[in-house]
């Protein structure tokens, strides 16, 4: 074989190619990898699935609001979203089931510098924690709750929810789901949150916008993400994978900016009504709570800046 090449076992393990040291310098880091804990990737979430979009969000959102990291604290209850806590480099709580609410509220009572965000999803903050999220709405208290709803619980297996549309199938609604849904923008509108709004995870930059909107906002603000879970809700419904989730968002969502939260109620197929719905002022919990003891108490009330734990 004069001039040729020899049989590759007889050339020996191929040299690794000497890369030029100016050629390790990758690409700019995503601006979000800050904000994840690397040494627990990689996550639980299924191919197609949309929480982690909304991090992705929740991260951007953190920066365009100039926040001071040092202030936020995220809390999560149980299920694929409540994940968010334990994946985010920030300080965070990964409560039980249905009770992010209140560990939110202890945290915003005892220091109300912080930030608190609660991040969880639509089984855990409106079947098991629904008593804590509506009375949190009602008092105006100054925390910021994302809920992920992706209408089912997915971690369990995929049973039906309180959002799970008419008509819809789950692994205890075999011949499809009979009970109504909740209206969660509705619900909330109606117990006094202060700001509500609807996006999907094809929104990236609606989601985005929506969650500096939050930040900046004293009293209870409320964003529902509508996500898809590819692996349950999507299979049993015949609906396809996380790619045909975005087209079918793309093509069945309108935006309605003001729209009345009584009209933006989700069917099985019909249109995703998103948008900023509800943007409002009244006093904020701490501040009533304030007013009444100063009120009552006089000279004797005196304020405390935040409870420091010894």
């Amino acid at each position: 074989m004069n001039g040729g090449v020899g049989d590759p076992a007889e050339l020996g393990p191929r040299p690794e190619a000497e890369i030029p040291p100016e050629a390790c310098e990758c690409a700019p880091e995503n601006p979000v990898e800050q904000f994840l804990r690397t040494d627990r990737m990689p996550h639980i979430w299924c191919p197609g699935c949309g929480i982690g979009t909304t991090v992705n969000s929740f991260a951007r959102a953190l920066l365009e609001a100039k926040v001071d990291l040092d202030r936020v604290a995220v809390v999560s209850g149980i299920g694929c979203t409540g994940r968010v806590a334990g994946y985010v480099r920030l300080d965070s709580f990964h409560t039980t089931h249905g009770r992010a609410i209140p560990f939110a509220t202890g945290l915003k009572l005892a220091n109300p510098n912080l930030l608190v965000v609660v991040y969880s999803g639509d089984g855990d903050l409106f079947a098991i924690g629904g008593n804590h999220i509506i009375h949190a709405a009602r008092r105006n208290l100054d925390i910021k709750v994302i809920c992920v709803n992706n209408f089912v619980y997915g971690m369990t297996g995929g049973q039906v929810a309180p959002t799970t549309p008419v008509g819809a199938t789950t692994t205890t609604t075999p011949y499809g789901c009979f009970e109504p849904a909740f209206n969660l923008p509705a619900l909330m509108d109606a117990a006094g949150a202060v700001y509500v709004a609807r996006w999907t995870s094809y929104h990236v930059r609606q989601l985005t916008r929506a969650m500096v909107d939050i930040f900046r906002k004293k009293g209870f603000c409320f964003i529902e993400v509508i996500t898809p879970c590819p692996t349950l809700y999507q299979r049993k419904n015949r609906m396809g994978e996380g790619l045909d989730a975005m087209k079918y968002y793309k093509e069945k969502s309108k935006v309605r900016h003001g729209a009345p939260t009584s009209e933006v109620a989700l069917t099985l197929d019909g249109d995703i009504i998103v948008g900023k719905f509800v943007d409002r002022e009244r006093p904020e919990y701490m501040e009533l709570m304030r007013s009444q003891l100063a009120a009552q108490l006089g000279d004797r009330y005196v304020e405390v800046e935040h409870l420091v734990c010894s």
